[in-house]
């Protein structure tokens, strides 16, 4: 009898940790991993009015690792160092950076706005992070791949 219990015991736990384990492999609102920029929309009143693609070996990587983030550009026509890291929530529909700190360009923007808020739009392999106007209004979005 004690075998009995003590294999059903041992069968109820693998189960339980099994599910586990593959909950957290399947949650497709996860940010977790890397991202290359794609390219980047501007929007009108009537919805994508241009589209902006990376031109001469611009590149642009972020990385979402349990809470924090960070990110590189790399542009040969800009000799600036552009990157950052910070922290960062996100919703089905929101993100939010908080910067903690970056390049010299960077932490000049930082000295304006402290936490970056956009409208997410993210499925298992593609996101778009959507910076929106003081009236809600679609102006900008930044478009990443999942790359890892």
């Amino acid at each position: 009898m004690k075998k009995i219990f003590g294999s059903v015991f041992l069968m109820l736990l693998l189960v339980s940790l099994t599910s586990i384990t593959s909950s957290k492999l399947q949650n497709k609102n996860s940010l977790e991993g890397t991202w290359e920029l794609i390219n980047r929309y501007n929007y009108d009143e009537t919805g994508v009015s241009d589209t902006l693609q990376n031109v001469n070996g611009y590149r642009q990587v972020k990385i979402y690792s349990k809470g924090k983030v960070m990110w590189t550009r790399y542009s040969p026509d800009d000799p600036s160092e552009w990157f950052g890291y910070g922290s960062y929530t996100n919703t089905q529909n929101e993100l939010e950076e908080r910067l903690e700190y970056g390049s010299a360009e960077m932490m000049k923007i930082q000295d304006t706005v402290q936490v970056f808020k956009f409208e997410l739009v993210l499925d298992d392999n593609n996101y778009s992070q959507i910076t929106l106007d003081d009236d809600g209004n679609r102006v900008y979005s930044e478009n990443y791949k999942r790359i890892d």
